[in-house]
């Protein structure tokens, strides 16, 4: 276990029980960084002649990790802007469906915009809510967030496979950010038609990259708008009018696209299998303690299946309590959020678990 966290510097200061904020640089990106920034200070255009390899390793990479061919993988620099794009090709109006207070550059995207829409209640029936609004509204899309972002309800993935078979024609579009990098997934395989994902959380992979993850059949569905010189440039891109070039109109930043491509070397270099068993066995315990301290939601206790993002019962005092002991979580709706990746230990949350009681929650 000391091998997996040897990599990420910051946990020899700080309990870091906060990736669902930000997840951590590992040492594997650190020195990609600062040798390809190095390679730029001395080479300038003649390094950027080689920009291409960088974006396509980073592609190619993305469909392997996440089951999905590499032409249907664009590369963009945050979430917000590839749903933000996403939004503006479909035709409107349209009927949308959303979860009412689900992450929200995901629902105030939507709000924006000219669609009928409707929401499902996040809860410990959320998969019920959702059945049941489809029953009534039958939308055109249904947008959400695998993993909630506050207090951690994951949807359940075999839930929209049947989903699916029921509605094949409304849009799946979900935003993996609290969900890639903690297991194994395969979006080929799965009911989703578009994932989102920003990949500065639990991928670790720094900020300014994300991806879009698209099946074949959307290109006859979606007609993004922008365009540009980058949009033909590249493998996988070279043909006029191909559809994820929309996607990546402009330069692309290689120095964060490259970053990505670290730290997806890393993940496979220690498995995803592994990755998922280590984040379980510490999301069964915290939900398990937590439980037993009374400090967790109905709707979370009441679910059988639950990500490692939780929200605990607490104020602006335990947070400055637990900042003061380097305890390093996240102030989220009415509580304290802690999330756990698979470099956090039991011995960890042990220590978040003594420091609360002694707080005296």
């Amino acid at each position: 276990m000391e091998n997996l966290r040897k990599g990420f510097p910051v946990l020899e200061q700080y309990t870091y029980l906060n990736t669902a904020a930000s997840g951590l640089l590992s040492e594997a990106v650190w020195e990609f960084r600062q040798n390809h920034d190095l390679d730029f200070l001395l080479g300038a255009s003649v390094f950027k002649e080689n920009q291409a390899k960088i974006l396509t390793e980073t592609r190619e990479l993305l469909g392997e990790t996440f089951g999905c061919p590499h032409a249907q993988v664009a590369l963009v620099p945050n979430f917000s802007y590839g749903f933000n794009t996403l939004l503006e090709g479909l035709e409107k109006p349209q009927k949308a469906l959303l979860l009412k207070n689900d992450y929200p550059s995901l629902n105030w995207a939507v709000e924006s915009r000219n669609f009928e829409i409707s929401y499902a209640e996040i809860n410990e029936s959320l998969e019920k809510n959702i059945a049941e609004a489809f029953e009534k509204r039958q939308p055109d899309f249904f947008a959400f967030s695998v993993v909630q972002y506050i207090n951690g309800i994951k949807i359940d993935l075999e839930f929209l496979q049947n989903l699916k078979k029921e509605y094949p024609d409304t849009l799946f579009i979900a935003d993996g950010t609290q969900f890639c990098g903690t297991e194994a997934f395969h979006f080929d395989k799965s009911a989703i038609d578009i994932l989102i994902c920003s990949t500065y959380k639990w991928l670790n992979a720094g900020y300014g990259n994300a991806f879009i993850l698209f099946k074949k059949e959307m290109e006859e569905k979606i007609a993004p708008k922008a365009i540009g010189f980058g949009s033909l440039q590249g493998k996988y891109k070279a043909h006029e009018g191909n559809f994820i070039g929309k996607f990546e109109p402009g330069h692309q930043d290689t120095l964060n696209y490259g970053s990505l491509a670290e730290a997806l070397k890393l993940i496979k270099k220690i498995g995803i299998a592994e990755i998922s068993s280590r984040i379980e066995a510490l999301s069964t315990k915290a939900k398990s303690e937590f439980t037993k301290m009374n400090l967790l939601e109905e709707s979370v206790v009441n679910r059988a299946e639950h990500s490692s993002i939780f929200n605990i019962k607490g104020n602006d005092k335990l947070f400055e309590y637990l900042r003061s002991k380097q305890i390093i979580v996240s102030q989220r709706g009415e509580g304290i959020r802690v999330s756990f990746h698979y470099f956090n230990t039991e011995k960890e949350l042990d220590f978040l678990l003594k420091e609360l009681k002694k707080f005296g929650v």
